[in-house]
């Protein structure tokens, strides 16, 4: 994996609305290996803080979403030049 492909897995974990089956399906990651990655990329505390803010978050993952949230980031969150 390229440095870039970890800076943006690590982007797409922290960010609340993309699930893990998104960086699944990009990236070939499950999310304990999400999980592994953010551990030993990240310092400790940081770690510690993102896995706080992600336990039980429920758009983290796809079943247990609201139906009505279809689409994994904002639709202003890329901004083009």
């Amino acid at each position: 994996m390229t440095p870039a492909d970890i800076s943006r897995i690590i982007e797409m974990a922290w960010e609340d609305r993309t699930p893990f089956e998104a960086i699944e399906r990009l990236y070939g990651l499950s999310e304990p290996q999400v999980i592994n990655l953010m551990r030993k990329e990240m310092k400790a505390s940081s770690f510690r803080m993102w896995r706080k803010r992600m336990s039980g978050r429920k758009t983290k993952h796809l079943q247990l979403r609201h139906p009505d949230i279809s689409r994994g980031y904002c639709a202003t969150q890329y901004k083009h030049r």
